[in-house]
């Protein structure tokens, strides 16, 4: 089977999405699905003023409509809601074509952190985006819940893996850092909530990993935190293996595919009880979940190491493909039943 995603996030961005689209391309290689993308590559852009290096893409319809023609996919997925994701639906709807969307990024809440728009305005919008999809996938249980009580219908769910080889306690680079050391590692955005974090009275060290618009300012209030900028691949797997506790203050991912990367390098995880950490985290202990943050990252730092990396190793990246795949499988069978090439994949849902 052929799936083509549209998806206006894509390289050189730095952030889970990309890294979730790239890593389920690889799993679904192994599984016999081939995976293309429509991105924004070969689109004229600008950029977006609060948005340090991303850009947004300026597709035309004609352009579309070739790219699209000339994958031929069984199936096609609209990763995002932006103009890529916006210009693939109107086809899809246009030639009468089934899809697929997923519901990755909360930008309702990121829209009104910057602007004094309602966020019901933007989750209208949104519900009539993914309304036309055949299944909008979603990464968690409490975000699922979140969005039928927001009128959202036909979710499914499609968790998130990580690369247990990449990110491994064996990478830890030694840090010449007072102990213990509280990390984080994300955009440098408001809608990351890092000041909840580096306003902390806590022992040892706060380092911070990522780039962003509200670095600089972050840096100017917090001079005593370390900024280390942007780290990706094994470097990234080191730093992060070398902290004691992962400090995730986000109110806002619908996942966190970096909790899951942190907790791979053995490093437990130190978060608000909110959607993301609720489903990753949940009562297992490898993690703390407290609305005073302060806590949650001192009761952290007594957690097994061991139990972050057992747990894992059960959180791969094939089986968010299968998931993934079984969706997309609806949507090769609604178009053609007897051009059926796969199975559907069932696969167990994840927190």
């Amino acid at each position: 089977m052929r799936v083509l995603i549209a998806t206006d996030a894509w390289h050189p961005q730095v952030n889970g999405v990309v890294r979730t689209l790239t890593s389920l391309a690889a799993s679904a290689r192994s599984l016999g699905v081939a995976v293309e993308f429509l991105t924004p590559e070969g689109f004229p852009s600008f950029a977006l003023p609060t948005y340090s290096n991303l850009r947004l893409a300026l597709p035309n319809k004609r352009e579309i409509a070739q790219r699209i023609q000339a994958a031929t996919p069984d199936a096609i997925h609209i990763a995002t809601e932006g103009t890529i994701g916006a210009a693939t639906r109107a086809y899809c709807l246009r030639h009468g074509l089934p899809f697929t969307t997923s519901y990755t990024t909360r930008f309702p809440e990121y829209i009104s952190a910057r602007i004094p728009i309602p966020e019901s305005w933007s989750y209208a919008v949104l519900r009539h985006f993914h309304s036309a999809a055949m299944v909008t996938m979603v990464s968690t249980v409490s975000l699922m819940s979140e969005l039928r009580r927001r009128g959202f219908r036909n979710l499914g769910m499609w968790t998130r893996g990580v690369d247990t080889e990449l990110f491994t306690p064996h990478r830890a680079i030694p840090q010449n850092l007072p102990r213990p050391i509280f990390l984080t590692a994300g955009r440098v955005a408001v809608e990351k909530n890092l000041e909840a974090f580096l306003s902390l009275d806590l022992p040892g060290s706060k380092v911070v990993i990522g780039d962003g618009p509200q670095e600089a300012e972050l840096r100017r209030r917090f001079p005593q935190a370390v900024f280390l900028g942007l780290r990706s691949g094994p470097e990234l797997a080191g730093l992060m293996a070398s902290a004691d506790v992962f400090v995730f203050p986000s109110l806002t991912d619908t996942f966190g595919v970096v909790q899951l990367e942190a907790l791979a390098c053995g490093v437990p995880v130190a978060a608000f009880p909110v959607t993301g950490p609720k489903d990753v985290i949940g009562n297992n202990r490898i993690g703390a979940l407290c609305d005073d943050l302060r806590t949650a990252c001192l009761e952290a730092l007594g957690m097994s190491r061991d139990a972050c990396r057992a747990f894992a190793l059960t959180r791969s990246w094939e089986t968010s493909a299968r998931q993934f795949i079984d969706h997309v499988n609806q949507v090769a069978v609604a178009r053609s039943p007897k051009r059926r090439t796969t199975r559907p994949v069932q696969a167990p849902a994840q927190g």
